[in-house]
């Protein structure tokens, strides 16, 4: 599901041969207003025909609709929808709604001049669960789609994401022998690649996993271990989540330094390919550079600039994170070196990457934003940094011309987002970098 229109996600690019490296990306973009809104319904015969009704008799149209538990014990089923109009036409029926149905909450439209954003690290609950495929939902294409046992699996990892709420210890879960045999797999051969092909900072941080969180063979390190270990190095954190977010909300997460990660593994039967992200590529790919604090800032830029931005700045983000995070490639010491986790993650792709085959551009925020790029295949293109600070300072540049009447800053003390849209909030904040300069100030006097 995505801000940015109705509902057929784009799948993820699919390496047939090797991992796939994935991105959250943009749906196809709708002309019309849209509302979003999710009620609970009691399950009983004629429940979702009497709410539907209410949207129908008032010439409403749902273009996406969405069910499942509301939670594991409860006999309610919690919807979803996507509806054209906005909350100010929605309103006279979202009383009649709300005599069917319970729990009637409407996210913001995309009328509204400025988006509705998360201000706390709490707030990501609200769109945690707005997820483009559930538990057992695969494509018929799917390696597992025909395995029920499979299915089940992913249906109980989607529970443990589905039902879990900021502030909360992630569950652990005990992976099987075939699930660990997976991730035996495409560990071996994605390690020994690393040494040549990987950047500095991925190689730095590796050796730690291994000793801090398991990152070895047999073992398929527990998020919450992974979480806490992030947590200490650079403040980011891991929570679970049940499948793609859209742009927007992924994006939104980073703000805050929250990674939302799949807890489940791809299908045994093709473990050098996942139609989707899972716990190899989320913890392979991504979570070694999270503990690097120049790429942990330089991730947060791009969280940062996407709350409350338009949605075709929303799309324009979505293709710099493409082309960063998930295909990302640096140069050090005069060589090419991957530092995006779907190259990291992806045995063929990572090879491919550093040869003469593709091109590569200098990295430029503007002309990164306006590329297109293939999905199901190798990119053509690359775009190298020469440094991630350097890359950071460019983004916050071209992040400067989002059209928002306020600037943002994230406070890590009480992870809430400080909207600076007055001089006494500007002079507040200069006051408390001013004692930080002070101290910056005796500390160079003792160096």
């Amino acid at each position: 599901m995505d801000a940015d229109g109705p509902v057929q996600a784009k799948k993820p690019r699919m390496d047939k041969d090797h991992n796939g490296g994935y991105a959250y990306l943009p749906c196809e973009k709708t002309e019309n207003p849209k509302t979003s809104l999710v009620f609970a319904l009691k399950e009983e015969v004629g429940t979702l025909h009497e709410a539907l009704k209410v949207f129908k008799d008032n010439g409403i149209n749902l273009t996406h609709i969405e069910s499942r538990p509301a939670d594991c014990q409860s006999s309610h089923f919690e919807f979803y929808v996507d509806c054209t109009g906005t909350k100010e036409t929605l309103d006279p029926i979202l009383k009649k709604l709300e005599e069917k149905a319970e729990k009637v909450k409407v996210f913001a439209g995309e009328n509204e001049e400025v988006p509705w954003f998360p201000k706390n690290i709490a707030d990501l609950d609200e769109f945690a669960n707005r997820i483009c495929s559930y538990g057992a939902e695969l494509d018929a294409d799917h390696p597992g789609f025909t395995d029920e046992v499979y299915r089940a699996r992913r249906k109980e990892f989607a529970d443990i994401a589905f039902n879990y709420k900021h502030g909360q210890p992630i569950p652990e879960v005990t992976y099987t022998k075939a699930e660990i045999e997976t991730w035996n797999t495409v560990l071996g051969e994605l390690s020994e690649l690393f040494k040549t092909h990987a950047c500095k900072e991925h190689n730095n941080v590796w050796p730690m996993l291994v000793e801090n969180c398991g990152y070895k063979k047999d073992n398929i390190p527990q998020l919450n271990v992974v979480s806490d270990y992030l947590k200490a190095q650079t403040g980011f954190t891991l929570r679970p989540v049940a499948g793609l977010l859209s742009s927007r909300d992924f994006l939104a997460g980073f703000a805050f330094r929250v990674f939302h990660s799949t807890q489940y593994i791809r299908h045994a039967s093709k473990p050098l390919y996942t139609p989707e992200p899972d716990v190899c590529h989320e913890l392979i790919g991504h979570v070694p550079l999270f503990a690097d604090p120049a790429f942990a800032q330089f991730s947060q830029e791009i969280g940062l600039a996407s709350l409350g931005a338009p949605d075709d700045w929303i799309k324009k983000l979505a293709t710099l994170y493409w082309f960063t995070v998930e295909f990302g490639v640096c140069r050090q010491n005069g060589a090419l070196k991957a530092y995006g986790a779907g190259l990291l993650s992806s045995f063929g792709e990572l090879q491919y990457c550093l040869t003469d085959k593709p091109q590569f551009k200098d990295f430029d925020p503007e002309k990164i934003a306006e590329t297109d790029y293939p999905i199901t295949e190798y990119q053509p293109t690359y775009f190298v940094a020469e440094s991630f600070e350097s890359a950071k300072e460019k983004v916050r540049e071209f992040a400067a011309k989002i059209p928002r009447p306020f600037q943002l800053r994230y406070n890590p003390y009480t992870q809430n987002i400080e909207i600076l849209d007055n001089k006494d909030k500007v002079l507040t904040l200069i006051s408390e970098m001013k004692c930080d300069m002070d101290v910056l100030h005796k500390a160079l006097k003792k160096v």
